[in-house]
């Protein structure tokens, strides 16, 4: 699967992912990518605020017409993450971690949300991919400095948005491709994830609340969790937060 990426740029914008839904409502091609200088009404996961000052992150979203199995969709996340990591190791030297299912770490902090919503379009099911890199410290309130970070304070240089989209571009394109061998997408996300096997988390969905030590991740993208008693839960939606072992 490979796709022609066409950049679509907007000063201001509701949400990407919202506008790039209607553009697919209207027949939009697989490729087709929308980027705002800022979101008046961003969202991430689990309808959240996702907040997306001026000139302060990288507001962009990308149409995918996926030629696989929709069991495989929530794979997706897991090559944009790796694709984000690449574009931006590629365009600032930045490493980056990965937290199940969709979040890049920089020194343990945020500095990358993904979001990927199903939608119906006329001419079949699509995904519509956002994707929010925080460049500036202005990309997010003060108060939640303790855990997100932007590209700036990980690198100490100031970060450009449009060498950073012209080295993400060609990266999703690149793993996109990769899609039809999910095995490939899960051992790359997991070599680049100190959350895949090993870490001590937990797990919060809605008034759920697990807690073990991750076991890897199963071909659709699922976490196995080991817990206390010796079981293997499988996690498929839900925050995972990494738990200090009692001294």
């Amino acid at each position: 699967m490979t796709f022609k990426p066409k950049v679509l740029r907007f000063e201001s914008l509701p949400s990407t992912n919202t506008e790039l839904a209607r553009l697919a409502s209207e027949g939009g091609a697989e490729g087709l990518a929308v980027v705002a200088d800022e979101q008046t009404a961003g969202r991430g996961r689990l309808q959240r605020a996702w907040s997306s000052p001026k000139g302060a992150g990288l507001y962009f979203s990308i149409l995918l017409r996926p030629a696989i199995p929709t069991e495989d969709w929530p794979l997706i996340t897991f090559m944009a993450a790796l694709a984000v990591g690449d574009a931006l190791r590629e365009a600032t030297g930045l490493q980056t971690d990965i937290k199940w299912p969709n979040d890049l770490l920089a020194n343990e902090r945020k500095i990358c949300g993904i979001l990927a919503e199903a939608i119906e379009t006329p001419v079949g099911r699509a995904v519509i991919l956002g994707i929010g890199i925080n460049l500036t410290q202005n990309a997010f309130p003060p108060e939640l400095s303790d855990v997100a970070t932007s590209v700036s304070e990980a690198t100490g240089q100031k970060p450009e948005r449009e060498t950073i989209l012209a080295a993400l571009l060609p990266a999703l394109s690149r793993w996109y491709a990769l899609l039809n061998e999910p095995e490939k997408i899960v051992a790359a996300w997991c070599s680049r994830s100190s959350y895949a096997n090993g870490k001590l988390v937990q797990v919060s969905n809605g008034d759920e609340v697990w807690q073990g030590t991750t076991c890897g991740v199963e071909h659709d993208g699922a976490l196995r969790l080991g817990t206390a008693n010796g079981e293997i839960k499988l996690v498929r939606a839900g925050d995972v937060y990494k738990v200090r072992p009692s001294s």
